[in-house]
């Protein structure tokens, strides 16, 4: 299977963006993941779709994303779910 790309929205001083990632990195490799950063401040259109909601995930080519608050289990799930689609 292709690594895939996983993008986590967030912001620079967000302490839920730190914990996110911190749930997140352990998981690339098992889940075969490359991690994208992308800070929402750089963009108005991302600031007004997930500025309330960040930290959130979105697998690439997913329609779906993944909203704070998310455990390990609930990034493995979705991941399987979207890849699924």
């Amino acid at each position: 299977m292709a690594t895939r790309s996983l993008t986590l929205y967030g912001t620079l001083g967000c302490h839920l963006c730190e914990d996110a990632l911190a749930i997140i990195h352990p998981l690339l490799h098992t889940l075969d993941l490359a991690l994208v950063e992308r800070d929402i401040a750089s963009s108005d259109e991302l600031v007004a779709r997930y500025g309330v909601r960040i930290p959130v995930v979105q697998l690439e080519n997913s329609p779906r994303d993944l909203s704070w608050p998310f455990d390990a289990e609930d990034v493995k799930a979705y991941v399987a779910a979207s890849s699924s689609l």
